[in-house]
This record gives C-alpha cells, structure tokens and sequence, in this order.
C-alpha cells in the first residue's frame, strides 16, 4: 500500500517546508518537508528536490510500516501510520504499545495511544497534539 494524496497532505502541513538546512526542536538538522538523513547547515534545496525527499523519505517509512504490522489496514490507518514513523521513527512505533495493540486486533486502542506521543525533549508541545489528532482522526476514518 502506499502512502495517499491526504497523507502526503497531512506530513506536510505538519512538516512545513522550509528550503534551508535548520535544526528542528530535537536539534536534528532538518529541510524540505522533515528530510534529515545527510543533510549539514548550510544545505539549500529547490521545492522541487523538497518533493524528491519527501518521496523518498515516505517510501522508507512505508516500508517500515509495512514490515511491523501484521492485520490488514485501511488506507487512512496506513497514511496516519506512515505520518506517525516519518515524525518519530520505526524504532518508537517498533517497541509501542500502539503497535502491540494493532497487531493484536484491538484498532481502537491502538487509535487511542496516538494521544501519548506528544512530547518533545519531556515537553507537551501544542503542534506534536495537533498531528497526534489529525493521525488519530485519520486513522479512525474521521477524515
């Protein structure tokens, strides 16, 4: 399955697109649409390479997403999923408690662990709700 036009949508307004290498909160150094791997300050790229990444970049993590779950998956619970791994990586959603109650059946639990992952450096932030929301909400078919 890949990764739909309103999931690519949803990693992007979350993402934001930004064509100069900066650091993001965490201190990783980010561009385009959340892009980390090789990228060094001083990197400048064209909206058009963003894009690029942001394929890449989704691919890896559908592949990911692919590989760790184990019950068949709506298409909003599959872009919702893709979201979660792009901002937090594989090895959070491996070693989850959401990803023990998917595999297990229990959808509705596992809606609700997209709650949890809204921290930053032991600090709630208002944008990490929101996304949680917008993936809760898209994975649950609200959207």
């Amino acid at each position: 399955m890949h990764t739909s036009q309103k999931g690519l949508d949803l990693i992007k307004s979350f993402e934001g697109l930004r064509l100069s290498a900066y650091k993001d909160v965490a201190g990783v150094v980010t561009i385009g649409y959340g892009t980390t791997s090789g990228v060094k300050m001083g990197d400048t790229i064209t909206k058009e390479r963003a894009e690029e990444l942001l394929r890449e970049d989704v691919a890896r993590f559908e592949a990911q997403v692919q590989r760790l779950v184990k019950v068949p998956l709506t298409q909003g619970q599959h872009d919702a999923l893709v979201s979660f791994v792009y901002n937090l990586g594989p090895g959070n959603l491996s070693n989850s408690t959401l990803l023990r109650l998917l595999n297990s059946g229990d959808y509705n639990g596992a809606a609700a662990q997209f709650d949890r992952w809204t921290k930053a450096g032991g600090k709630t932030l208002a944008g990490l709700v929101r996304r949680r929301a917008a993936e809760r909400a898209l994975f649950e078919g609200m959207t």
